[in-house]
């Protein structure tokens, strides 16, 4: 298919958020008492064991991130979206800005308690990982980012100490079988699950 083919008709759009298709990530972090805070999150990407995060400047995870710079990347199928929409309108901090409140948002202490999920004690960092999620990421902060051209939100660049994984989706000793997992997609601000396999890359190892 090329240009001169293509026959359906292009806009120009300007949506108010860019949500266009990522995996739902379900990041836990230390508050000041040791307990695990758990927050909802659509922005990450991947490049060998670096991990990179987009957070929200007002949120409990980047507070606790900069005081204790330990987490866990959970990462959820799509079984688990009405636990993760639980968790949306809930946050950690005690002080709730006006501006989250007139958005719906709540404190909420207890938040495995409320999302009905179960913590278990990491190996490598203190915060703890959540035994639901078929993915969980050990990791360390290693940089905190605030771009200048915009202050609602940080980067955060990680290094994966340790992965974890359901036994049932492990392939041979150090594979993930993409035939038995599927990540939560938040596309839109709607939920979905991955389709049909199409294909795969040739540099595949599976």
């Amino acid at each position: 298919m090329n240009s001169e083919t293509y026959t359906r008709p292009i806009q120009e759009v300007r949506p108010k958020i860019l949500y266009y298709g990522t995996p739902v990530i379900l990041l836990t972090t230390l508050n000041e008492d040791g307990s695990t805070n758990i927050s909802p999150i659509s922005s990450s990407w991947a490049l060998g064991y670096t991990l990179v995060l987009g957070l929200g400047a007002g949120g409990k995870a980047l507070e606790n991130l900069e005081r204790h710079p330990e987490c866990v990347v959970n990462v959820p199928d799509p079984s688990l979206w009405r636990a993760v929409e639980s968790l949306a309108p809930l946050t950690g901090s005690t002080a709730v800005p006006d501006y989250k409140v007139a958005m719906g948002f709540r404190h909420e202490k207890d938040k495995y308690g409320a999302a009905g999920l179960t913590p278990v004690q990491a190996e490598a960092v203190r915060p703890s990982r959540i035994l639901e999620c078929p993915l969980q990421l050990e990791a360390a902060v290693r940089r905190i980012h605030r771009p200048e051209t915009d202050s609602s939100f940080a980067i955060v660049e990680t290094e994966v100490l340790r992965v974890f994984a359901h036994a049932d989706m492990v392939k041979g000793e150090n594979y993930i079988d993409p035939a038995k997992w599927s990540p939560l997609i938040y596309n839109f601000r709607h939920y979905f699950g991955l389709g049909d396999e199409l294909g795969k890359s040739y540099r595949a190892e599976t």
